[in-house]
């Protein structure tokens, strides 16, 4: 790793060797054993009827990192040149991944890391702040996200509901049998054809986007692909192929060569989650997607969704 630094003890900062524009965070043994030790007076459960015992763990975390890993977690995000955080705890044995205090452990870390960085958004799909689901051999859900043996297409989430999301964390809690399936990312500005299609005559056009049945939103929503521009001037971003829906053989033809553009590009980057382990990317100058899984009758893998807005 590159671009090493250290926090007191409590987490290192590093920049990855394969993807400069990712930081890898890790808590140390003793901050993730003391957060545990903080919070074990509180459950799934308690988290989930009680919104505000959200804020409180977000904060134990940070006081435990002397109040730099909130501040730290934000800065990365917002600056447009990274914008994508891999955030892992040091010292979990294959044992402790295998257990049912691991899973729920997890689901409160990643609360809190996301209450560090913002408020999410109510997921729709599960009716909670946060969406579990499993990735198995056999599927028959009606998009692509638990369906183990193709390519997930990079896409920004939140395109089909009104509110703003700026940011997504996805978390893998559990898995076996697994080969492949690794997380894919394409910033932005390494989109080889990006000022193509952002200064295309459609690139600001409002687009219809809905979404099925299994999302439980019952409306549509319009936006153009490229939104607002940033701080900066630049563009960003908010696409999904699977639900949008084109009204006319320009629009359709137009969003074909696009998401043909984005599926080939070479800066495409594929990383790779030990369990507990979460990605938090800014989701407007972030694509991400995830590649097929090997076949086995066997494979199974959970994951952790929240998306949502910054502080």
């Amino acid at each position: 790793m590159t671009n090493s630094s250290q926090n007191s003890q409590s987490f290192t900062e590093e920049t990855s060797p394969s993807q400069p524009r990712l930081k890898v965070i890790k808590l140390s043994k003793g901050i993730t054993e003391n957060f545990k030790n903080a919070i074990k007076k509180f459950n799934v459960q308690s988290i989930e009827y009680k919104p505000f015992l959200r804020f409180h763990i977000a904060n134990t975390l940070n006081e435990l990192t002397h109040n730099k890993l909130g501040s730290l977690l934000l800065d990365n995000l917002h600056n447009r040149s990274t914008g994508a955080i891999l955030l892992e705890c040091e010292g979990a044995s294959d044992e402790d991944t295998k257990s049912e205090d691991f899973i729920d452990f997890n689901i409160l870390l990643s609360t809190a890391v996301s209450h560090l960085i913002g408020m999410p958004n109510l997921d729709s799909m599960s009716g909670k702040f946060y969406a579990r689901f499993s990735v198995k051999n056999d599927d028959n859900s009606d998009s692509y996200l638990r369906q183990a043996h193709r390519r997930m297409e990079l896409h920004n989430d939140g395109t089909y509901v009104q509110e703003k999301t700026d940011w997504v964390l996805m978390q893998k809690i559990i898995e076996s049998n697994v080969e492949g399936g690794e997380s894919l990312l394409l910033h932005l500005d390494d989109w080889t054809d990006l000022q193509k299609f952002y200064e295309h005559p459609l690139a600001k056009e409002n687009l219809q986007w809905g979404s099925p049945s299994s999302k439980n939103v019952d409306y549509k929503t319009t936006h153009p692909i490229f939104l607002d521009e940033d701080e900066n001037g630049k563009p960003m971003m908010s696409y999904i192929d699977q639900f949008v829906e084109p009204k006319n053989m320009e629009q359709g033809l137009y969003l074909y060569e696009l998401g043909e553009s984005l599926e080939n590009d070479s800066a495409t980057y594929s990383v790779k989650l030990n369990e507990g382990s979460m990605l938090i990317i800014n989701n407007y100058f972030w694509l991400h997607g995830r590649d097929k899984f090997t076949a086995n009758k066997n494979l199974h893998r959970e994951l952790l969704r929240q998306r949502g807005v910054f502080n």
